[in-house]
């Protein structure tokens, strides 16, 4: 708590008047009820949120149920031993006891149920893990809090680096924040008011008051989803994106927030060409970002904060979930997660059929706009959304822009991946860049089919291109295996549950798959473990099934793997650190992670995992095999909630006795952006291009 309040001690109040064009009753409404202050507003001060959300009195019997629901799906993830304490080099950066915590936060008072939801996320988050996280959609994302200034760290040309306002800043802001940039343009002090565009590019020396690193380093303590210390240093600053839709820009931490706790920030700065420092004070402004609508607060809760259809999980087969065009079918709902899956939207056929590591962010994917000058063009054919091909100037180095490893159809990006590296080849490129910044992950076969098409058929790519992995061994998870294999056609007749042992294959003594039948009782024999103090129990080891791939890939190998670089900002994720991870340490690919601060190791992954799921994922595993009233069983949430998990965790490379979680992915090369080049793929691509290949 203390490092986020030196993060957001920044507090001078934004106060948005009510439109004049109300009625005497609806003022007065406001004056009472916070929540109808801002309700049916776009645009709100970060206070008149905040006391929307802190009006609500923590009710026992949720916190319970929150707390509960939480603690019992905790024993499907299979990182939560080992994060107690991790192991080097993540020792200081993944030290949290959740049990001790969740225990803590159940005797804890809050003044709100605001606060206490603030110290669930903040608790989770702590993991450093975006598997594993809480998100209530009663609070989280309902407004986004924006700055008009994202910021970025530049290197100059003596070496030194330094916080920078983003050149582009008021490019963005101006496209995206049009109906709001008068409010940022007057807060600007005496000659400066009005003159917004002026920041863009400004060195700041001081973020209200101190060095911007102390901000920086405040925010890496609290924004999760990542063990590295660099790359959670990095998300503080603005980045990109391919997007499904084009590309996109990434605020960072700094100009963005998922929650309304800061006010406004103070800058020291010195604008370019400017002879002296000068000191300016913006306000935070909240955004809604929620999809629904509300009156006053009892239709806030109502329409936020209450689970919905999605929420929990079902029996899969009952009758009012089967599918009015197959009724033999099982029940295909999209989960409350996937809002917060740092992924484009699937569909609900690919969701079933194909396994997912994704991380989840308790802010949705946004669609800010990456501005035309820095948007590459040129695109060589074979592109499918998030996947994108370039050729560069020098005529030998291909570009694949890969946003992320899902799509609206999994087959379309299986096809894209393959046709724009042939296309690639096939125009003269001889070399490979593989640009993943901010790849959330996605479909794990995807992950293994690129690795297989770039690098050819071989040991490390056949049968599987990916990491052998196990998964948690409970007494619940065992007992929904034992009612599987006990009926197999009875309980699971389409073979839909994560725990039929129809779904999985083990890695055998002579290098293939052995598949589990029908019958077979996979989680056995137990391998039992004591993990920092405690008993643990896991399966033995699994493999992918995803070869054979749904087409055919190449005889040979389409790049050479030791001329292929894969570059991001260190935020590539699941699916995505799957691939980077098999591309560097068993290929020999090249790694570099942009803008990184000299002197802290950056990582070119994290968040590694092996399959990821959330709460009612397990619910359905629960219902579907009737056991939702065992006392294992967690029950359903009462609040409008996610909780994310590692389903299954991956083995190591360099040691594969050990998960690969927590083992070291240090980058090749942390490659300094200067102000020509920062945010502007093609750039980046051509200096790597120019340096590494």
């Amino acid at each position: 708590m203390l490092s986020f309040v030196s993060f957001v001690s920044f507090v001078l109040a934004g106060i948005l008047a009510a439109s004049a064009s109300a009625s005497e009753g609806e003022l007065a409404l406001r004056a009472i009820d916070p929540c109808a202050a801002i309700a049916g507003q776009k645009w709100v001060s970060p206070r008149d949120v905040r006391a929307c959300f802190t009006s609500f009195k923590v009710d026992p019997d949720i916190k319970a149920n929150i707390i509960e629901v939480v603690n019992k799906t905790l024993a499907f993830h299979t990182s939560v031993n080992y994060q107690k304490l991790a192991p080097e080099p993540f020792t200081a950066d993944v030290h949290e006891d959740l049990l001790f915590d969740l225990a803590r936060i159940s005797h804890q008072s809050y003044p709100s149920d605001f606060d206490l939801h603030i110290d669930m996320s903040r608790t989770l988050k702590r993991l450093n893990d975006g598997h594993c996280v809480y998100i209530n959609d009663c609070y989280d994302s309902v407004f986004l809090t924006f700055l008009p200034v994202p910021l970025v760290l530049l290197t100059d040309a003596r070496g030194a680096q330094d916080v920078h306002i983003a050149p582009e800043a008021f490019t963005v802001a101006s496209a995206e924040f049009a109906d709001e940039l008068d409010v940022w343009q007057n807060a600007l002090p005496g000659s400066l008011k009005g003159k917004l565009s002026s920041l863009s590019g400004a060195k700041v020396l001081l973020i209200n008051g101190a060095d911007p690193f102390v901000a920086v380093n405040a925010n890496a303590l609290i924004t999760g989803s990542f063990q590295g210390f660099g790359t959670r240093q990095n998300s503080f600053f603005s980045s990109y994106n391919r997007a499904s839709t084009g590309w996109n820009y990434i605020m960072g931490n700094f100009a963005q927030m998922s929650l309304p706790l800061a006010d406004s920030a103070t800058l020291t700065i010195q604008r370019i060409n400017a002879t002296r420092p000068e000191t300016i004070t913006l306000p935070y402004r909240s955004r809604k970002n929620a999809a629904t609508s509300w009156t006053d607060s009892a239709s806030f809760r109502a329409n936020n904060c209450v689970a919905t259809a999605s929420t929990n999980g079902v029996d899969a087969y009952a009758d009012t979930a089967k599918r009015a065009d197959n009724p033999s079918a099982p029940a295909l709902i999209s989960p409350a997660a996937a809002k917060f899956e740092q992924q484009p939207p699937i569909s609900l056929v690919d969701r079933r059929r194909h396994a997912l590591n994704v991380i989840l962010d308790s802010t949705p994917l946004q669609d800010v706009v990456l501005p035309p000058v820095l948007t590459p063009q040129g695109e060589v054919p074979g592109g499918n959304g998030v996947a994108q091909f370039f050729l560069l100037d020098d005529g030998k180095t291909g570009v694949l822009a890969l946003g992320s490893f899902s799509a609206n159809s999994f087959d379309g990006l299986e096809r894209a991946m393959l046709t724009g590296l042939v296309n690639l080849k096939a125009a003269g490129a001889s070399q490979l860049i593989v640009d993943v910044s901010n790849n959330g992950g996605g479909f794990i076969c995807l992950a293994h089919w690129l690795h297989r098409i770039i690098a050819g058929p071989k040991k490390t790519t056949v049968p599987q291109a990916g990491l052998d992995t196990t998964t948690r061994a409970g007494p619940l998870a065992q007992l929904i295996v034992k009612t599987i294999i006990a009926d197999p056609t009875g309980v699971d007749p389409a073979d839909f549950l994560l725990y039929n042992p129809l779904n999985w294959a083990f890695p055998n003594k002579t290098g293939g798959l052995t598949f589990f039948g029908p019958t077979d009782d996979w989680l056995e024999p137990l391998q039992r473990k004591v993990i920092n103090g405690r008993q643990d129990a896991f399966a033995p080891r699994m493999a992918d099934i995803c070869q054979p791939f749904d087409m055919e890939p190449p005889a040979e190998q389409l790049f050479d793997p030791k001329k292929t670089v894969i570059v991001s900002n260190g935020r590539c994720a699941s699916s995505c650190s799957l691939f980077s991870i098999t591309m560097a340490k068993e290929e020999g690919a090249k790694t570099v992670v942009l803008g990184g601060k000299k002197g802290v190791q950056q990582q070119y992954c994290g968040t590694v995992g092996g399959q990821s799921t959330d709460f009612s994922t397990i619910d359905t595993e629960v219902k579907t095999t009737h056991l939702k009233n065992n006392t294992l069983a967690p029950p359903d949430f009462k609040t409008n909630s996610v909780q994310g998990i590692t389903w299954r965790l991956g083995f190591g490379i360099q040691d594969p006795s050990q998960p690969e979680e927590w083992q070291d992915h240090p980058a090749d090369v942390n490659l300094a952006l200067t102000a020509d080049i920062v945010n502007n793929p093609k750039a980046i691509w051509t200096t790597i291009a120019n340096t590494l290949l």
